[in-house]
């Protein structure tokens, strides 16, 4: 193996996160491994918005963050494992997410990984699709999977992104009647991933619609937050007993203030309902649980779009639309 590798380093400078992108012409040190941890030869990654929110917060959190190569979702080859790995041998393709923050991320040929946080790729799943259900699948799995009842009515805020995606589909395999949220354009993809019943929030504001239903829900979970205030309102249409799951949060003053004001009310009683923030809760069993239902063929990945190692400043610029269907891919090696 050699000494040095490609990877992608962000730096301290000012303007959006994918101009102060780059691959150091010398290439970065292969990152070691302590003994608990798998070397993986990333062959693809999946972007996400917490890759480019956490480094543009400001000045403070740029000089933090310098020098550190993002990218969350793994995909990959073992390469080389720890003294106390057993779960893993050389040669294993697995899959799996990063803690946010971390210097080494997915973005690079060879990304140190925790043992607990991957799990192997059953015999004939694409490397795009398992990379794509990473992060988003662990997450909306956390946010939902506690409160699944049979027969239970889910409304989810945001269902055509890369966190409604598998949200929409997880929620079905758990037994939810699922209501969801996307613009005109989307109906048929959430319709085809299960929803039950789809609200069009371009034709009258999400609140109003749900209002007028008359429908009461057992769980909100909301991928969308800021600016509308959905948990406000909630109390018009989830149950006395029901949970609103909040997964994610805009990292600006403005979602800032609304989440610590939601978490307060519904400490303080004012809100009338129970407000849970769901962040990335990364094991290997939930990472098997999601590739075995992707190998049952009852969980699919949607990809937006895929792009070359080379083209990662423009892949996060596709990212940044807010229009991407599915998930937006990196390929950092052929499979």
């Amino acid at each position: 193996m050699a000494a040095t590798m490609r990877g992608w380093q962000f730096n301290s400078a000012s303007g959006p996160m994918e101009r102060n992108l780059s691959i150091p012409s010398s290439g970065l040190p292969i990152p070691t491994i302590n003994k608990d941890e798998v070397l993986v030869e990333s062959h693809a990654t999946a972007l996400n918005p917490i890759d480019h929110k956490i480094l543009e917060l400001g000045l403070i959190t740029r000089l933090i963050f310098s020098g550190l190569t993002p990218g969350l979702d793994v995909y990959g080859r073992v390469a080389k494992v720890g003294s106390n790995v057993t779960s893993f041998q050389e040669g294993d393709i697995v899959y799996g997410g990063l803690v946010p923050g971390g210097k080494h991320g997915a973005l690079a040929e060879y990304v140190p990984v925790s043992q607990n946080l991957l799990a192997k790729v059953p015999h004939g799943l694409k490397g795009d699709d398992m990379v794509s259900m990473a992060s988003t699948g662990m997450t909306v799995y956390a946010g939902l999977k506690p409160y699944a009842r049979p027969g239970n009515k889910v409304f989810i805020n945001g269902g055509s992104g890369g966190t409604g995606v598998p949200a929409i589909q997880i929620a079905k395999i758990l037994g939810y009647h699922v209501t969801v949220s996307c613009s005109a354009a989307n109906i048929e993809l959430v319709k085809s991933l299960g929803a039950d019943t789809v609200l069009d929030y371009t034709t009258t504001p999400i609140i109003e619609q749900l209002k007028d239903t008359g429908a009461m829900f057992d769980l909100v979970l909301d991928n969308v937050g800021a600016p509308a205030n959905l948990y406000r309102a909630s109390s018009a249409f989830l149950r006395p007993e029901g949970k609103f799951v909040q997964v994610g949060i805009g990292m600006n003053l403005s979602a800032a203030v609304q989440f610590f004001g939601n978490k307060l009310s519904s400490l303080l009683g004012w809100g009338k309902r129970e407000y849970i923030f769901v962040a990335a809760n990364a094991s290997t069993a939930v990472f098997e649980q999601l590739a075995t239902w992707m190998e049952q063929g009852k969980l699919r990945a949607v990809i937006d779009s895929t792009w070359e190692f080379s083209e990662v400043p423009k892949a996060y610029e596709r990212l940044k639309t807010g229009r991407a269907k599915g998930k937006v891919v990196v390929h950092v090696k052929d499979d």
